[in-house]
């Protein structure tokens, strides 16, 4: 155990609160609930799923996520948060046109044992110890690069209000540290979205839908279709970013543990027509970076910040998402971009630091996950993983080998 992990170990919750990690705890959730809860709406709609199956969805993964990263930040004292995997709810807007919801719940609980099993058995830690850091940092810096130029499309289709928006972001950030700009960034945006006319609280809908329980249905050719790639994805691409994100930042993330959690999640939100949750890779790239501030023993509180907002967003979703409909689109891909910011710089300075080994493996991983293709039903950031590591073995095959050795 390093030094770190032994100053962490002894932390006490209340002790620790700083306005740093609060602020950058509230904006991984903006990050999270404002950003991508519109990819489960959308997947859901073009997928023909009942409005309260979809409401259910969104429930279930943000309320169970939110209590799995409380879990974890608060015993582990490391800034692991908890949510849902982006590329398994933007995979099953088709896949789910494929199977009736019952199979597709079924696929979802395999799906969770999968990824418990990889967790128990130990599996896990040895794949991760496969993959050189630099890849890892490649394929996260590459899959979350749409959300940098997001900024761009952001203020392109809406340039009076994602302008200012990305303006009130430097300004803050000029007047104060102690503050995540995003915060006040996003307050005058939403401002301006109201007072410019472009939300209107007369479209809101005040009708609470929960939790909806479905019966799982086992067939194996949803099991292969679903199950498979779900767990491939929350371990290759959530649970693979978070990981490295927190070796990156000098932490020793309990690898074993959080692959259990994340098996345990999907289980449970299977229930409810949730296909995971698990733990959330770019917002615990957000409570681990240095917006959680300069005490790293401290950014725990960011991810147990973030996980107590998201478990209340997810509870009250049908209410949350109803707003969040008023919001702009733009606006929203604007703060998106701007809350990944720090982490995109990080990311790439880890994976591209000069005289560093595997440089040409991360380059190709990190193209291949910008591209976002999809091959047999899987998205790019596996792909990522899987391309660097053969690239990585013929070109830096000796300090490959000697990684595996240690």
């Amino acid at each position: 155990m390093n030094t770190l992990s032994m100053t962490m170990a002894k932390r006490r919750l209340w002790d620790d609160f700083t306005a740093e990690n609060i602020s950058a705890g509230i904006l991984a959730a903006i990050f999270g609930c404002v950003a991508t809860s519109f990819i489960i709406i959308n997947s859901g709609t073009e997928a023909g799923l009942p409005e309260a199956y979809i409401s259910s969805w969104l429930t279930a993964v943000w309320f169970f996520g939110g209590i799995l990263g409380v879990y974890l930040a608060y015993t582990t004292k490391q800034p692991i948060a908890g949510a849902w995997s982006i590329p398994v709810g933007v995979m099953m807007a088709e896949t789910l046109k494929l199977f009736p919801i019952e199979q597709a719940v079924g696929a979802y609980f395999i799906a969770g044992i999968l990824v418990l099993l990889l967790g128990v058995s130990g599996l896990i830690t040895r794949i991760i110890k496969f993959i050189p850091e630099p890849i890892i940092m490649a394929m996260i810096a590459g899959a979350l690069m749409r959300f940098g130029t997001g900024i761009i499309t952001g203020v392109a289709n809406l340039p009076l209000i994602a302008g200012l928006t990305v303006a009130s972001y430097f300004v803050a950030g000029r007047m104060t540290k102690k503050i995540s700009p995003i915060i006040p960034a996003f307050g005058v945006g939403l401002l301006l979205s109201f007072a410019l006319g472009h939300s209107s609280l007369d479209a809101f809908d005040a009708t609470y839908k929960g939790l909806t329980v479905v019966m799982p249905e086992f067939d194996l050719g949803a099991i292969i279709a679903i199950s498979i790639p779900i767990a491939i994805l929350v371990i290759g691409a959530e649970n693979a970013q978070a990981t490295g994100v927190l070796m990156g930042e000098g932490y020793e993330p309990p690898v074993r543990k959080m692959t259990i959690m994340s098996g345990i999640g999907g289980m449970v939100t299977s229930l409810f027509c949730g296909p995971n949750a698990n733990i959330a890779g770019p917002m615990t790239a957000i409570s681990a970076s240095d917006t959680a501030g300069p005490e790293k023993d401290k950014r725990y509180v960011a991810a147990f910040v973030c996980g107590v907002i998201c478990l209340t967003f997810g509870w009250f979703s049908s209410y949350a998402i109803n707003f969040l409909k008023l919001v702009p689109v733009p606006l929203i891909m604007t703060i998106a971009g701007l809350a990944m910011v720090n982490v995109l710089l990080s990311s790439m300075q880890a994976a591209f630091q000069a005289g560093k080994a595997f440089q040409i493996a991360a380059f190709f991983a990190f193209i291949i996950a910008l591209s976002g293709v999809s091959f047999l039903g899987i998205t790019a950031p596996f792909w990522s993983l899987v391309g660097g590591v053969v690239i990585a073995l013929s070109t830096d095959t000796k300090a490959f080998m000697e990684r595996l050795s240690k």
